[in-house]
């Protein structure tokens, strides 16, 4: 993978779910006796993904979006938004889950055209995935958050945290990237990805050869997880995997028009990568890290363009460490912290 208001809530179109906690780990989302016996060099503990999904609901939003999402942890906790990105959904985020802070009031969306959202004719900017996000937090009245963002989720991230400051808290970038300087052509690799995308024709095929590329990592992540992942990209009509690849990845992606904006983040940030990210180069990492120099940088040795599939437990701790530090007294003071 390059590498979502006031608004009526309902039950989203899944099989209905036995009422669960607010954080429903152990029988939900973790094997508990993998998790007693997992040892670092072991695969995560599996998820159960049919529970995880059943518990999405969704979200009519006023610019006329159905937007599905899971709201679980401490709802007295504080808020912390997790997006997705390209052709995946909420579940990109059930390996970390379990680790993240059980104090954490986490809003895991489908962003539209994905998942279980509504899937429009237009429009696929990252400006309109960030409003939409922007409506879903009016609808569940809160009013101010943390963002935390995968990929293209992490320029859904990005751009919400630059239209709306005073509704950001704190903003993690996982697997980002500035754009490409101008000038600058993108890698063959990526090219050659574009060119196979703008192909696609329904049905799409989750055992093909190309969608086994795809959703490839760097490092062993659980089979079952990663059919999955195949199984509901497949399940998304190929002019929403072209509108968002025109409209989104080739733009921001692909061209410059992240940096434009980036400016606009001043809100304290935390950048994560995979040293191994194939998707990602280098240079696209320097635009981000030179547009924010204010930012902390968290690179994991060895790991790919998921490192939080791959080694969630690690990534959950620095990110928790990353959420729960308190503002600067001056940022305080300000309430932009």
């Amino acid at each position: 993978m390059i590498l979502s208001r006031d608004a009526t809530i309902t039950q989203a179109a899944r099989p209905a779910a036995t009422p669960r906690r607010a954080w429903p780990l152990g029988a939900l989302l973790l094997s508990l006796a993998a998790l007693a016996t997992a040892t670092p060099a072991a695969l995560p503990p599996k998820i159960d993904l049919d529970a995880f999904d059943a518990m999405k609901k969704s979200a009519a939003l006023p610019d006329g979006e159905a937007l599905a999402y899971v709201s679980m942890g401490n709802p007295a906790g504080r808020p912390v938004v997790l997006i997705h990105g390209y052709t995946d959904s909420a579940s990109d985020w059930a390996p970390l889950i379990p680790y993240l802070s059980p104090d954490l009031h986490l809003i895991v969306v489908d962003i539209r055209g994905h998942g279980l959202s509504g899937r429009p004719e237009c429009c696929y900017t990252r400006f309109d995935f960030a409003y939409d996000v922007k409506l879903l937090l009016d609808a569940l009245g809160i009013e101010r958050a943390d963002v935390v963002g995968h990929s293209m989720g992490s320029a859904i991230a990005q751009t919400f945290a630059e239209l709306w400051p005073e509704r950001t808290r704190r903003v993690v970038l996982i697997s980002s990237a500035g754009g490409l300087a101008p000038g600058v052509q993108p890698a063959p690799e990526l090219v050659g990805l574009v060119a196979t995308i703008r192909q696609l024709k329904d049905p799409i095929d989750p055992d093909s050869q190309f969608m086994k590329a795809w959703w490839a990592t760097q490092s062993p992540v659980d089979e079952g997880f990663v059919r999955h992942k195949r199984m509901q990209s497949a399940a998304m009509p190929a002019r929403v995997w072209q509108a968002v690849l025109e409209q989104e990845i080739v733009p921001d992606f692909l061209g410059s028009e992240l940096r434009r904006t980036l400016p606009r983040l001043t809100a304290p940030t935390l950048l994560i990568w995979g040293s191994e990210d194939a998707l990602i180069s280098e240079s696209m990492r320097a635009g981000l890290r030179e547009a924010l120099p204010q930012a902390a940088v968290r690179v994991f040795q060895g790991l790919g363009h998921n490192p939080f599939w791959e080694q969630p437990a690690q990534c959950a701790a620095v990110i928790n460490e990353f959420l729960e530090k308190a503002p600067a007294p001056e940022a305080a003071a300000a309430g932009t912290s």
